[in-house]
C-alpha cells in the first residue's frame, strides 16, 4: 500500500496581491497524475487545506476539482483541519465529499461524533487492511482544556501540554484496541497532527498557534505510532533525526525564505512483513522566486545575471538593498535597473540597521517607499487585537487590494 503525506496547500492564498492559483493548480495536477503513476491508495493532507476561514470560490472550486479527478484512481483523501481553516467551511461539503472517498475531519468535539470517529483503517486496492490512521486535527484549547480560575500562565501552558498528550494517547489506544478487536496484531498505525513540535525551522509565513500557552509540542509526548504526519511547519524536516516523526511541507513557497529547499511530498510504503519505508518526491517549481540582496552595483548585477523561464514567466523578486546613506529615489533606481527583464518586484526593503542609524533612517521614511502592506501592518500593529483578528484582517486585506491589482482575482 502507498500513501502520500502531504499539508498546508493554502488554497487561495495572496502572496503580496498576487494570486497562487495558477500554482496550485498545477500542483493539483501533478499530484493526480503522481498518484496515478504511483498507484497511490490514500493521501493525507495534515491541515491548513484553505488560507483563510472564508476562501474564495476559485480555491473551494480547485479542491472540488481535484476531489473529482481522484475518482477514477480510486485514491481516497483524507482531508484534516488546520488552524487556517474554518471547521464551519470545511463541514459544508463534509456527507457530500464522503460519498467521493473524502474524508474531512475536523474537530473533536463535533455534535453527534463517536469517540472513535477519527480512526479510519487504510485500505489498499484489494480492500485489505492495511494500516490504522488516527486522524487528529489542529486541536483548539477550548475542544480539549477545561477552563480553570486561578490558573498562573505557566500552569495553564502545563495544562493545554497534559491535554494535547493525553488526547494523542487516547487516539493511539483506540487503535490498539481496535488491533486487538479485529486481530490485525502489527498492523501499523499512523498518527497525524498540525501544530509546532520542539526543534523545528519554521518560516516567515508560519504564526503561532498557541498564543501565550504552549510554544511547541515536545516529541516525547507522541504515542509510538509507527508514523506521524505532521502539518503546519512549511519547511520539509524530521524531528529531533527522527524520520518517523515529519512535518512533509507546503507544495508551494509561502515566503521568501522558503527558497532554500526543494518543496516535496512524503510517499509512505507498506510492505507486508517488511518495516514501513519513507522516501520524498520533489514538486516541480510552478512560479520562479529570488531573493536578491547587495549594494546598488551589486544588484544591478544580479538583475542582468538572472536566468529567465523560457515559459514567459515572470520571476517575483524580494530586493533588500545594503546602503548606508538615505536615498529618496531608491526605488525609483531599483526600477530602472529592472525595465525591460521579465520580473515583478513584490518587496523592496532596506536591510535593517541597528542604533542611531536606524532611528535616522526610520525618521526619513516616506510613504512612497512602503507598500500598503506594510502601511497597513503598521496601522494594525496599534490596534489591541489578537493574533487570529489580525490574521484575519490581513487576508481581508489582500484579497481586496488583489481584486484591485486584478479585478477578476
Amino acid at each position: 500500500m502507498k500513501i502520500i503525506h502531504t499539508s498546508d496547500w493554502h488554497l487561495g492564498q495572496f502572496f503580496y496581491t498576487r494570486s497562487r492559483a495558477p500554482e496550485h493548480q498545477a500542483f493539483l495536477q501533478w499530484l493526480t497524475t503522481f498518484v496515478i503513476e504511483q498507484h497511490v491508495d490514500a493521501i493525507i493532507v495534515a491541515g491548513d487545506i484553505f488560507d483563510t476561514a472564508t476562501p474564495a470560490s476559485y480555491a473551494r472550486e480547485l479542491l472540488n476539482q481535484f476531489i473529482v479527478s481522484l475518482q477514477e484512481t480510486g485514491c481516497h483523501l483524507y482531508l484534516l483541519a488546520g488552524n487556517h481553516d474554518s471547521v464551519a467551511t470545511l463541514n459544508e461539503s463534509k456527507a457530500l465529499v464522503a460519498c467521493l472517498h473524502t474524508h474531512i475531519i475536523t474537530g473533536i468535539s463535533e455534535e453527534g461524533a463517536a469517540p472513535s470517529s477519527t480512526l479510519f483503517p487504510l485500505k489498499n486496492a484489494q480492500g485489505k487492511t492495511c494500516a490504522l490512521l488516527c486522524a487528529i486535527p489542529y486541536l483548539r484549547p477550548r475542544d480539549i482544556q477545561i477552563s480553570q480560575a486561578g490558573l498562573t500562565g505557566r500552569e495553564k501552558q502545563q495544562d493545554l501540554l497534559q491535554s494535547i498528550t493525553n488526547y494523542y494517547q487516547d487516539q493511539y489506544q483506540q487503535a490498539l484496541d481496535y488491533q486487538k478487536h479485529y486481530q490485525l496484531d502489527n498492523l501499523p498505525i499512523i498518527a497525524t497532527g498540525h501544530l509546532t513540535a520542539l526543534g523545528v525551522t519554521k518560516s516567515d509565513s508560519v504564526r503561532d498557534i498557541y498564543i501565550g500557552t504552549l510554544e511547541a509540542f515536545p516529541a516525547s509526548a507522541f504515542p509510538p505510532a509507527d508514523y506521524i504526519a505532521l502539518g503546519h511547519i512549511h519547511r520539509g524536516q524530521n524531528i529531533n533525526g527522527d524520520t518517523l516523526i515529519r512535518y512533509c511541507g507546503s507544495p508551494i513557497p509561502l515566503s521568501f525564505d522558503e527558497l532554500g529547499s526543494a518543496k516535496s511530498i512524503t510517499l509512505i510504503t507498506l510492505t507486508d512483513g517488511e518495516p514501513l519505508r519513507l522516501t520524498t518526491h520533489n514538486i516541480p517549481c510552478f512560479q520562479p522566486m529570488q531573493m536578491l540582496k547587495g549594494s546598488l552595483a551589486e544588484l544591478k548585477e544580479q538583475l542582468e545575471s538572472l536566468v529567465f523561464p523560457q515559459n514567459g514567466q515572470k520571476i517575483w523578486l524580494d530586493i533588500e538593498i545594503h546602503h548606508d546613506e538615505y536615498l529618496s529615489d531608491l526605488q525609483q533606481r531599483i526600477e530602472k535597473m529592472a525595465e525591460g527583464l521579465a520580473v515583478e518586484i513584490l518587496l523592496l526593503r532596506r536591510k535593517r540597521i541597528a542604533s542611531s542609524a536606524a532611528l535616522t533612517l526610520k525618521q526619513k521614511e516616506t510613504l512612497s517607499e512602503l507598500t500598503p502592506e506594510e502601511v497597513f501592518c503598521r496601522r494594525l500593529a496599534q490596534e489591541s487585537l489578537d493574533s487570529d483578528q489580525q490574521q484575519n484582517l490581513l487576508q481581508l486585506f489582500r484579497q481586496v487590494t488583489a481584486q484591485i491589482h486584478d479585478p477578476q482575482a
